[in-house]
């Protein structure tokens, strides 16, 4: 579990989001009359959040290889039914179009997913266990089979399909841009929110590099209105990655396993890239 100072963290970074949200979300007076005036009026995507949602998922697209780590926390009910705080966290790699590695200590099991353009393998290294696949030739693709197949999700992969906006930017029915932050990922960060696809989203994205650093998500069909935070840090982009990366040596004496679902509903709000043509419509 996350000690006090990791919660305390968690904890400031809420108090954030709701004082951000509040100051953007205060209405300015209605006239006399009751009609708001032209000047009043904003436009449900506000251009300048669209724009800085869009800069970001090129950065991310434009990147041949990347690698970064994700720290996922997120709140359970309690037996008191007030909210626990939990966390994940997963070191990534990646490489398009057909190459993803995600090596999860976490606070439970620890897992180990690698996708090398031909097979998905989960290789559980504590229980030495391990299950493998085939799997389409493009990561898009990959991640789609894992998910409605297998179960297989990552809270970070509407950030690393082929074009993020794309998938997303269409389901989008609010964005408002919120102001700057110096306090997040140890940069300065515009800060953005929108609604669709099933979640209210606020995330801080980098001024200069237009890299994420914290996603914070409420999904909208939850009752409970649970948060879920995304950090992520160590970005290297273009960097040159080894071939075996890819692959792992330490899961061939392990016992294989099916590569199913062992969960009958996924985690709450997962879902799997968007639009993902086929492999032989890609071709």
């Amino acid at each position: 579990m996350n000690n006090c100072k990791g919660l305390g963290k968690i904890l400031f970074f809420a108090i954030i989001v709701a004082s951000t949200a509040a100051n953007a979300q205060t209405k300015p007076a209605t006239p006399a009359s009751g009609k708001a005036t032209e000047k009043e009026a904003r436009p449900a995507l506000e251009p300048k959040a669209m724009e800085l949602l869009k800069a970001m998922s090129e950065r991310l697209a434009a990147a041949h290889t990347l690698k970064f780590v994700s720290l996922e926390s997120y709140e359970s009910p309690s037996r008191q039914g007030h909210p626990l705080v939990f966390a994940n966290k997963s070191e990534v790699t990646l490489q398009r179009p057909d190459k993803l590695r995600v090596i999860t200590p976490g606070d439970g099991p620890a897992s180990e997913f690698y996708y090398d353009g031909k097979t998905m393998t989960a290789f559980a290294p504590a229980e030495n266990l391990v299950a493998v696949a085939a799997a389409p030739p493009t990561i898009d693709a990959a991640l789609e089979v894992a998910f409605h197949s297998h179960g297989t999700y990552f809270p970070f992969t509407d950030l690393i399909v082929a074009n993020p906006y794309k998938d997303s930017a269409p389901g989008i029915e609010l964005a408002y841009y919120i102001g700057r932050s110096q306090l997040v990922g140890g940069t300065t960060t515009d800060m953005v929110s929108f609604v669709g696809n099933g979640i209210f989203a606020q995330i801080w994205i980098g001024v200069e590099d237009k890299l994420p650093r914290l996603v914070h998500v409420v999904y909208l069909d939850d009752p409970a209105q649970l948060r879920h935070n995304l950090f992520l840090s160590d970005w290297q982009l273009d960097q040159s990655i080894q071939p075996d990366a890819f692959t792992t040596a330490r899961a061939a004496g392990a016992k294989h396993i099916p590569f199913a679902n062992p969960d009958a509903q996924p985690p709450p709000g997962a879902r799997p890239p968007t639009k993902v043509e086929t492999p032989k419509a890609q071709q």
